[in-house]
């Protein structure tokens, strides 16, 4: 029997953005307009069952816990909260308040979405009243703290408000209509989630004597300490300066990875230095 990371094609310790990318590729797939192989709805439908499970914390924590056969037994968590109380059944998609703008899903992908941004069909979980899909290109600083856009859609001019936070792919929902982020990458920041990665490359000295050296944020510089016979791929967490998570106090958190720079050249006296250390250690 499979379990629903082998569904997905993913490990245990795939992040969000890595399981929402497989379910996305295994939805197009499988999707029964497009593909008319025996058995392809059905596939379908575990693969979105996959997906709700281990796109949300809470479901994904239990699952883990008690096992597939447990999970997916007749009455069993299925349909029932982390704690044991009733949950939702079904398929179920989360989305928050934006005052007049509508919902901003900031759950997973949502397979009505999936239908009517790239296929245009029938959904095999029912029907919903067809919603027109437009994209917005953000840069990353633009996605990261949040912007406000005109734009004209439909021969009417729309003000946008993009919240922090907001990710590839996430969605602002109007009355009638579906904006889709797109974010551009950035040179320098990674972006995992809500958590930045970052390379900050270090001198062999540095590295091994230790020195508090800048690095960049997506806000402003801070200062930060190398310890002595820090090695290369070493990684330190700055806690709470990762990106906003949208309409929420929380905030994730940036890693610093350090890269050791090795010189390819050397003058006389800093080879006589190494050798020396070379008998040394």
């Amino acid at each position: 029997m499979q379990d629903y990371y082998s569904i997905l094609g993913v490990s245990k310790n795939s992040g969000l953005p890595e399981i929402k990318s497989a379910y996305r590729k295994l939805a197009l797939k499988w999707h029964p307009d497009k593909n008319k192989e025996p058995g392809a709805e059905a596939k379908f439908k575990e693969i979105t069952q996959a997906y709700e499970v281990l796109s949300d914390p809470n479901k994904k924590q239990t699952y883990d816990q008690i096992g597939h056969q447990a999970y997916t037994s007749s009455g069993g968590a299925r349909d029932r909260g982390p704690a044991g109380g009733q949950g939702p059944s079904g398929n179920t998609y989360y989305y928050s308040n934006m005052g007049g703008a509508g919902g901003f899903d900031f759950g997973g992908v949502d397979p009505f979405d999936i239908f009517e941004q790239f296929f245009g069909g029938r959904s095999p979980y029912g029907s919903r009243p067809r919603r027109s899909v437009y994209q917005i290109r953000l840069s990353f600083k633009e996605a990261v703290h949040g912007v406000t856009k005109k734009s004209v859609i439909s021969g009417k001019e729309h003000t946008i408000k993009v919240p922090a936070g907001v990710d590839n792919g996430q969605k602002i929902r109007f009355s009638d209509f579906d904006i889709v982020v797109e974010v551009m990458p950035d040179p320098v920041f990674k972006r995992e989630g809500q958590d930045i990665v970052i390379e900050k490359r270090i001198s062999f000295p540095q590295a091994a004597l230790g020195d508090v050296v800048s690095v960049q944020t997506i806000n402003d510089p801070v200062q930060i300490k190398i310890k002595p016979g820090t090695q290369s791929g070493q990684m330190i967490r700055l806690k709470g300066k990762g990106v906003p998570y949208p309409q929420s106090n929380r905030v994730g958190d940036q890693y610093v990875i350090f890269k050791i720079d090795t010189p390819s050249k050397l003058t006389a006296t800093a080879r006589k230095i190494l050798e020396q250390l070379k008998k040394e250690i």
